[in-house]
C-alpha cells in the first residue's frame, strides 16, 4: 500500500475542530440561504488555505423549504400529531385534504399487492428501500392521494423526519416538470404516532386529515469546487479522482449529516497538498449542495457544466456521506464493481482484525456520475443486523434527518480509520502508474443477470445476449490478468496512456448500462427501482410472462432495444480489451 508511510499525516483534532466550527457557526445549512452560502465561503477559504485552486459557483437550483404543520386523526377520538412537510411535497389549503389512512409498509411495488389505495392516504415506513422519492412516485401511480411516512429509530422514538420526495434527479429539464416531480402531499411523523396509526388502522377503517406547507422555488444556490493538480510530470497528469460530499443540511447542526464530510474533505485537502509531489494525477474537491432541498441539484450541475473534462480525464469519484455514525461498529466499503479489488485490498490492509463487507453500488445519494461513466465509491462503518433489527432499519441513526443529528452523534474514536481509508483509496488511485480498476466482477454481474433473465427474455433475444455475455465474462478475466502482468512485468510506464485510457473508456462504455435505464446524458429518478438490479433497463423482462396483447408487444419494442443496448456495450467493450491485450 503506497500510502502507508505518509497516513500518519492526517489530523483528527483538524477534523473535529472544522466540524465543531460548522456545527456551531452555520448549523441549517439550507441550499438557498444566506447560511448556504456562508458554509460554501467557509469551504472555499479552508480549501484555500490547505493550497487548492479554490472557487466559488453559484447557478439556480430548484429547490424547497418546507414547514412544520399537522396531521389529523378523525373521529369519535380525534387528536392532532405533529407532523414535518417533505421538501418538494406539493402544498395543500389550509383545510389540507381528507381521506382514509391505509398502512402500506416499506411502499415498495410488492407492498401494494392485494390493496387498493385509490383514494386513500398511505402510511409508510422511512426506510430506505424504497428512498421517499421513490415511496411518493409509487404511492402516486398507485391511486395514492397522499403520503404520512413515519420516521426510523425505536418504536417510541418521538422526532420528527426532514426529506424530500422529488423524483427528478437535479435541477428538471421541462420534460421532467412535466413527468418526473411530485405530485403527492407528503408529511414526515414521528415513528412513535406512526406505530399508534398503524395499530388503529389494524382494528377499523381511519380517517385522517393531511396538511403540507412548503415553499418549491428556484434560489441561488452555491458549490464549491477546489483542485490539487499532481507534482509528478506524466502521461496521466491531466487525470484526476474527485472527492466530494453535501455541504448542504436540513435544519440543524446535522453533525454526521454531513458536517463529519465536508471536515474530512477539508482534511483530505491539506494533506494531498502536503504530497503532491508525488501524485501522477490530481485530486478535485466537490463541496455540493440541493443534496437533499433539491435531490442531488448540485452534484448533477457540476458534471453536466464540467463534462469534457470528466469525460476525458474524470479516473473516479470518492463520495464521503455521513462518516462516523455513533453505535457503528462493522467496516462497510461499496463501489462500483471495477474499484472493487482496490478497495478490498486496502480494507484488508488498514483494518485487517475488523468485521469487513464489500457491496456493488447503487444510484443513490450524490452518485451523479454514472452517465458519464465515472465509477464512484464509499465507505464507512455501519450497524450490525441485531441493530438494525431493533431500529427499524436506521442505517444512518435514529437521529438522521432530524433537530437531534448534533455533533455527539460523531464517533471521533473512528474518524482515524475513516481518514486513513478515504486517503489511502485516493492515494492509490492518484499513484499508481496503471489504474487498479478490474473489469471481471462487472463482466460476472452481467452474466449472472442475464442469466436470470434469459428464460423469460427469450423472446426479445436475451439468451444471445447471455452468450455475448458468457464470452465477455472469460475475455474479462483474461483481461485483468493482463493488466497484472503489465503492472509485475516492469512495463507499465512504457504503456501507461494507452492501457489507462483503455480502462477509462471501458467504464464510460459499462457503467451507465450496468447502473441506469437512461442514456448518458439524462437521469432516472432518484431512487428508483428498477436500478436495484444490474442492467435496470431490462427490469420489467419478468412481466412478459403476465401480459397480453399490446401491453405485451410494446414492452417486447422496449426490452429489445434494451437488449440491443446491452449487446452493443459488451461488444464495444470487448474490443477495447481485445485491443490492449495485443500489447
Amino acid at each position: 500500500m503506497q500510502a502507508k508511510n505518509h497516513l500518519q499525516d492526517l489530523s483528527v483534532d483538524r477534523i473535529r475542530a472544522d466540524l465543531e466550527h460548522i456545527c456551531g457557526e452555520i448549523p441549517t445549512r439550507l441550499a438557498g440561504t444566506p447560511a448556504g452560502r456562508k458554509m460554501a465561503e467557509f469551504a472555499h477559504a479552508q480549501l484555500t488555505a490547505a493550497g487548492a485552486q479554490s472557487r466559488i459557483e453559484s447557478f439556480p437550483g430548484l429547490v424547497s423549504f418546507p414547514e412544520e404543520t399537522q396531521f389529523s386523526v378523525l373521529g369519535d377520538k380525534a387528536y392532532d400529531i405533529a407532523a414535518y412537510t417533505l421538501g418538494h411535497s406539493v402544498p395543500t389549503s389550509a383545510a389540507g385534504i381528507t381521506a382514509e389512512l391505509i398502512f402500506i409498509g416499506s411502499g415498495g411495488y410488492e407492498d401494494y399487492a392485494g390493496k387498493d389505495v385509490t383514494g386513500k392516504i398511505v402510511l409508510l415506513e422511512l426506510s430506505y428501500h424504497p428512498g421517499r422519492h421513490e415511496k411518493q412516485r409509487i404511492a402516486a401511480e398507485q391511486g395514492a392521494v397522499g403520503c404520512a411516512m413515519m420516521n426510523w429509530g425505536p418504536d417510541d422514538n418521538p422526532v420528527l423526519p426532514y426529506g424530500s420526495v422529488k423524483p427528478a434527479w437535479g435541477n428538471p429539464t421541462p420534460e421532467a416538470l412535466k413527468t418526473e416531480m411530485a405530485t403527492l402531499p407528503c408529511v414526515g411523523i414521528s415513528r412513535e404516532q406512526g406505530i399508534k396509526l398503524k395499530g388503529l388502522c389494524a382494528q377499523a377503517p381511519v380517517r385522517v386529515t393531511l396538511r403540507a406547507k412548503v415553499d418549491n422555488a428556484w434560489k441561488e444556490v452555491h458549490i464549491v469546487c477546489g483542485e490539487i493538480e499532481p507534482g509528478l510530470q506524466s502521461p496521466s497528469s491531466k487525470d484526476f479522482v474527485i472527492a466530494g460530499g453535501h455541504a448542504d443540511s436540513w435544519y440543524g447542526p446535522q453533525a454526521t449529516d454531513n458536517a463529519a464530510g465536508s471536515a474530512c474533505l477539508l482534511e483530505l485537502a491539506r494533506f494531498f497538498n502536503k504530497h503532491r509531489k508525488l501524485l501522477r494525477r490530481g485530486v478535485h474537491f466537490g463541496f455540493w449542495t440541493g443534496h437533499e432541498t433539491g435531490t442531488m441539484v448540485g452534484s448533477t450541475w457540476y458534471v453536466d457544466q464540467h463534462w469534457d473534462n470528466l469525460r476525458e480525464h474524470g479516473v473516479a469519484y470518492l463520495q464521503i456521506d455521513q462518516p462516523c455514525c455513533a453505535g457503528t461498529s462493522r467496516w462497510g466499503s461499496v463501489s462500483n464493481s471495477e474499484l472493487r479489488d482496490m478497495q478490498e485490498s486496502l480494507d484488508a490492509a488498514l483494518m485487517p482484525e475488523m468485521d469487513r463487507s464489500w457491496r456493488r453500488t447503487v444510484k443513490i445519494g450524490d452518485a451523479s456520475f454514472y452517465g458519464v461513466g465515472v465509477p464512484m465509491m464509499s465507505a464507512q462503518t455501519i450497524f450490525t443486523q441485531e441493530e438494525l433489527k431493533r431500529t427499524a432499519n436506521a442505517g444512518l441513526g435514529w437521529w438522521h434527518h432530524s433537530i437531534e443529528n448534533t455533533p455527539d452523534k460523531v464517533d471521533f474514536n473512528q474518524m482515524g480509520m475513516h481518514i486513513r481509508a478515504f486517503a489511502a483509496y485516493l492515494f492509490e488511485l492518484c499513484t499508481a502508474v496503471i489504474l487498479p480498476n478490474r473489469f471481471r466482477h462487472v463482466a460476472k454481474e452481467i452474466e449472472v443477470r442475464l442469466q436470470t433473465l434469459a428464460i423469460a427474455g427469450k423472446i426479445v433475444g436475451l439468451d444471445s445476449a447471455l452468450d455475448a455475455a458468457k464470452a465477455f465474462s472469460i475475455l474479462a478475466e483474461k483481461f485483468d490478468r493482463k493488466l497484472d502482468q503489465i503492472v509485475d512485468g516492469g512495463s507499465a510506464e512504457r504503456h501507461e496512456q494507452f492501457v489507462n485510457d483503455t480502462l477509462k473508456k471501458l467504464s464510460r462504455i459499462l457503467l451507465p448500462v450496468v447502473g441506469t435505464t437512461k442514456d448518458a446524458y439524462t437521469h432516472d429518478t432518484y431512487s428508483f427501482t428498477p436500478q436495484t438490479t444490474v442492467l435496470p433497463g431490462l427490469y420489467e423482462t419478468p412481466e412478459l410472462e403476465k401480459l397480453e396483447g399490446e401491453a405485451k408487444w410494446s414492452l417486447q419494442t422496449k426490452l429489445r432495444r434494451e437488449r440491443n443496448r446491452v449487446v452493443d456495450a459488451i461488444n464495444e467493450a470487448s474490443e477495447r480489451m481485445r485491443a490492449c491485450m495485443d500489447l
